[in-house]
């Protein structure tokens, strides 16, 4: 038996304190937790940096490595600093670094990443051994070029072998979310389908319990299944919740593909113990040929961004209209002007308060008392970003309904209007990559931090 606590559904998240102290008094054989997603979109990827605070990622890791060392176990975490790439890696390695420092702690640390050399991917181009994913975009070796990360999703056996290196704790890169879970049960000969199927349950830590926020859960995985129990006092996992969980971020509730085979819960069954706890089995692991899964993020622009806010109910009655009169007129003077081709650069306005989140598929259409007008404007160079900006703070502040009224005057919450953001990326890669050798796309270190 294989008991695994994770601590939250990701790093910088927060958790239960409470609810960790239990699951440390449980005797884990180990402590795992997820460090990001593609949830937030390419530039975390494109720029190779975490999301979170390091302040916030800091406390909390330093309270994780505290429960790994009271409990004497392994602690790892997947997909570093949000995006998984290699400077992310080397993010929370420093961090560690840092705290086992200031604690005291003699660690040894096994960092595993996941960073994928242009010419190696272009090379699985080549030999046909890159395969596009379900609504992949089409690639060549200029786009792999032109990525600033690319990374692979590391799975059992890429965990599994940093964990042999007897590792205190495991740093990943880029990993599947189940794989840092159901690493140690596989590698301990515990139920395969168990494995990949409690860690899917298990990846977003009480996401699949009835206090989705208090973070900690347990999974005791054997010959046979799975038990899941949360650790917060007022949490329990019903069958319901657990067996949801399927249906989360996978297109097929039943199915789920992983590095070397999938998953398959269609006989699964699903008990509930007691008033906390539930039983699966079923489940089963059908292996197959190994892929890695491949993310990959580039610049295709850089944007200045304009913000107003329109007040005035005449205006907010036609703000549609008048946002599309901006629009066009932004739009043919950056033509005139600054002489760019119309396909070279992009003019948007965004109605906050109207449909600035679902666009032409807003079907409410109540007059707010105010609108917010967000203006992106994309171009080729920061510096055309930022020119066109200019273009259109006037229209923004001033620019009337009619010609033939008076010119009004909007809200600019700050000045200057317009904001620099810089890059633009996009992920640009979908596609599982061939391997013959699990680890021959990652790079395995051991290093030695701290002191006593």
């Amino acid at each position: 038996m294989t008991r695994v606590l994770i601590p939250a559904g990701a790093l910088g998240l927060g958790y239960d304190r409470a609810a960790l102290e239990r699951g440390v008094a449980n005797r884990p054989d180990i402590i795992a937790i997820d460090g990001g997603s593609t949830d937030s979109g390419p530039s975390y990827l494109g720029r190779g940096v975490s999301k979170y605070s390091r302040a916030s990622t800091k406390v909390e890791w330093r309270e994780l490595m505290q429960a790994r060392a009271k409990a004497g176990v392994p602690l790892v975490i997947g997909t570093a600093g949000t995006c998984g790439a290699d400077a992310a890696v080397d993010w929370l390695f420093d961090i560690t670094r840092e705290i086992a420092l200031e604690e005291g702690m003699q660690v040894k640390v096994a960092t595993l990443k996941s960073g994928q050399p242009k010419e190696r991917v272009k090379a699985a181009l080549g030999e046909g051994r890159l395969h596009a994913l379900p609504a992949a975009p089409d690639i060549n070796e200029a786009i792999v070029d032109d990525c600033t990360n690319i990374v692979a999703l590391a799975g059992v056996e890429q965990v599994a072998a940093a964990l042999a290196t007897g590792a205190d704790i495991v740093i990943a890169g880029r990993t599947t979310d189940t794989a840092i879970i159901a690493a140690l049960p596989v590698v301990r000969g515990d139920h395969a389908g168990a494995a990949w199927h409690g860690a899917k349950v298990g990846e977003c830590g009480a996401l699949a319990t009835t206090q989705p926020n208090s973070g900690v859960i347990q999974i005791d995985f054997d010959a046979s299944g799975f038990t899941i129990e949360p650790m917060a006092a007022d949490a329990a996992a019903t069958p319901y919740t657990v067996s949801a969980h399927m249906l989360y971020e996978n297109s097929d509730p039943f199915i789920l593909h992983e590095p070397g085979g999938h998953l398959d819960v269609t006989r699964s069954e699903y008990e509930a113990l007691d008033g906390r706890r539930v039983r699966v089995e079923g489940s089963k692991w059908v292996p197959g040929g190994y892929t890695v899964k491949l993310e990959g993020a580039r610049i295709v622009g850089y944007q200045t961004v304009g913000l107003a806010v329109v007040r005035e109910r005449r205006y907010v009655e036609h703000v549609r209209e008048w946002a599309a009169d901006v629009e066009a007129r932004v739009r043919d003077k950056i033509v005139a002007r600054m002489g760019l081709a119309p396909d070279a650069f992009t003019v948007e306005i965004r109605l906050i308060g109207m449909d600035a989140t679902l666009g032409a598929l807003e079907n409410r259409h109540d007059i707010p008392v105010e609108v917010g007008i967000l203006g992106i404007l994309t171009c080729p160079t920061a510096e055309l970003a930022a020119e066109a900006g200019k273009i259109l703070n006037p229209y923004l502040l001033h620019h009337p309904l009619t010609e033939d009224e008076p010119m009004p005057t909007f809200a600019f919450p700050f000045s200057p209007a317009e904001m620099q953001r810089g890059a633009l990326y996009e992920f640009c890669l979908n596609h599982v990559m061939e391997l013959d050798d699990p680890l021959a796309a990652f790079v395995l270190e051991t290093h030695e931090v701290g002191h006593a």
